[in-house]
C-alpha cells in the first residue's frame, strides 16, 4: 500500500485524536471497496482481472476501454510539488462538488450534527447538507464582506462538524480576512474548516494559499479547483488538500474509478502548460481592472465591489431590468439580487477583450436608453 490509498485504520497513519472527533464512529472501520487496480497497480500484463472489453471500444480510436487510475498517482505526483504538499494531502474529486459532499457524509451524523455556513456563499454546500439531512447554521457576513467573527464562533457547538468559509467569496469577490480564518480554526476544536480557494490564483502574488498551513492546523481543508484559472471546466476536476489522515478517509469513501482517464489525460497536459496558465490569470486580472473602471462610468451602476476573482459583483440602479434587457442582447450575466447581502447585483465575469466590449455597448445603450 502506498502513502497515496492510506486507509483510516491502516496503522502507517495511526488515527489521531481530532479525526476520531470529527469523523462518523463507522466510517474510520469502514472497508472500502477494492477495485482491480487498487488490488494490482502495475501498467504492463494481460489485464483479464476487471472484466473490461479486450477488443477496444465502439470509438473511433478504440481507447478508453480500460479503467483509469483509481488514485491519480500522476496527477498528484505532478500537482504536489506546484501546491507546496505532499502527494498523500491531495485528494482529486469529480470538481469540487465531489470532496464537499464526501466532507459532509464523512462527519455529520444525519439529523444530529450542522454545519456553518457564511452567507453570501457558494450555494452547494448548502445543496449536499440538505441531501444528507444535516442541519445547516447561517451566520450572514459584514456588509463589508468579512466574518461576523463572534456570530460564528457563537454559532459552533458539539455537533458542528464542518465550517465552510470560501475565500475569496462567491458571489463577492473578496478575500476573507486571514486573522479571522485563523481564529475559526483555533476555536473549532471538534469541527472541519473548509477554506475554499476555487478563486485563488486571482488574488494576485501577494496572497499565500492556505495549503501552506495544513501542517499547522489539523482542521483545515483546503478546495480549489481546474475549472477556472486553468480553464477546464468542463473536464470537473476539483482538488482538496488536507492532513493524509482525511485524505485516506476521502479515498476510502469515493467511489472506485471517481476521475476519468481522458479527465485524467488532460489534467497530465494543463499541469505541463503552467506557464499559460499564468499568463491566463495575467491577462484576465488586466481585463478585471479595465473592465472595473469601465463599469465605473456608467450612471446606473451604484457601486463595483473589490475583487480577488475573475468576475466583478456590480450593483445597479434596477438590477433585475437591466438583466432583463442583457439577456435580450444575448450578453448573460448572474443576477445576484436575491441573495442576502447582495441585493440589487449582478454578478459579471471577467470575460475576453471582445466579450468586456460587447458587455460595455450594450450596458452603455441601456443606460441611456433609461
Amino acid at each position: 500500500m502506498t502513502t497515496n490509498d492510506a486507509k483510516p485504520n491502516d496503522p502507517q497513519y495511526p488515527m489521531t485524536t481530532f479525526l476520531s472527533s470529527v469523523l462518523r464512529p463507522h466510517i474510520a472501520t469502514l472497508t472500502p471497496y477494492s477495485s482491480a487496480r487498487d488490488e494490482y497497480t502495475g501498467t504492463e500484463g494481460v489485464f483479464l482481472d476487471a472484466n473490461e472489453n479486450a477488443l477496444g471500444s465502439a470509438t473511433s480510436s478504440g481507447q478508453y476501454n480500460r479503467y483509469p487510475d483509481p488514485h491519480q498517482t500522476a496527477i498528484k505526483a505532478k500537482l504536489a510539488p506546484l501546491k507546496g504538499v505532499q502527494p498523500n494531502q491531495v485528494f482529486l474529486g469529480n470538481g469540487s462538488d465531489e470532496p464537499i459532499d464526501l466532507l459532509i457524509r464523512a462527519t455529520c451524523r444525519p439529523g444530529i450534527d450542522n454545519i456553518v455556513l457564511l452567507p453570501p456563499t457558494y450555494g452547494m454546500y448548502e445543496v449536499s447538507a440538505r441531501l444528507n439531512d444535516v442541519a445547516v447554521r447561517k451566520v450572514s457576513l459584514t456588509p463589508d464582506y468579512q466574518l461576523d467573527l463572534p456570530a460564528v464562533l457563537a454559532a459552533i457547538d458539539a455537533q458542528t462538524k464542518v465550517v465552510w468559509i470560501c475565500s475569496p467569496n462567491n458571489p463577492t469577490g473578496n478575500l476573507i480576512d486571514p486573522a479571522a480564518i485563523r481564529q475559526v480554526l483555533d476555536a473549532a476544536k471538534t469541527a472541519l474548516v473548509v477554506v475554499d480557494e476555487a478563486y485563488i490564483d486571482f488574488a494576485g502574488p501577494g496572497y499565500t494559499s492556505w495549503t501552506a498551513q495544513l501542517g499547522t492546523y489539523p482542521n483545515l481543508v483546503v478546495l480549489q479547483t481546474f475549472s477556472k484559472a486553468w480553464g477546464l471546466a468542463a473536464l470537473r476536476l476539483g482538488m482538496c488538500f488536507a492532513s493524509p489522515e482525511l485524505i485516506g478517509v476521502l479515498n476510502v469513501i469515493k467511489p472506485p474509478y471517481n476521475i476519468s482517464a481522458p479527465t485524467q489525460a488532460l489534467a497530465l497536459d494543463a499541469l505541463d502548460h503552467v506557464a499559460e496558465k499564468e499568463q491566463m490569470v495575467a491577462d484576465t486580472l488586466i481585463e478585471r481592472a479595465q473592465l472595473a473602471d469601465q463599469l465605473g462610468t456608467l450612471p446606473n451602476v451604484q457601486h463595483i465591489f473589490p475583487s480577488d476573482a475573475n468576475f466583478l459583483l456590480v450593483r445597479f440602479d434596477d438590477a433585475d431590468a437591466v438583466f432583463e434587457q442583457l439577456i435580450e442582447q444575448k450578453v448573460i450575466v448572474r443576477n445576484r439580487s436575491s441573495v442576502t447581502r447582495c441585493e440589487g447585483c449582478l454578478r459579471i465575469t471577467v470575460g475576453s477583450p471582445a466579450e468586456n466590449a460587447r458587455l460595455l455597448d450594450v450596458l452603455q445603450t441601456i443606460a441611456v436608453l433609461n
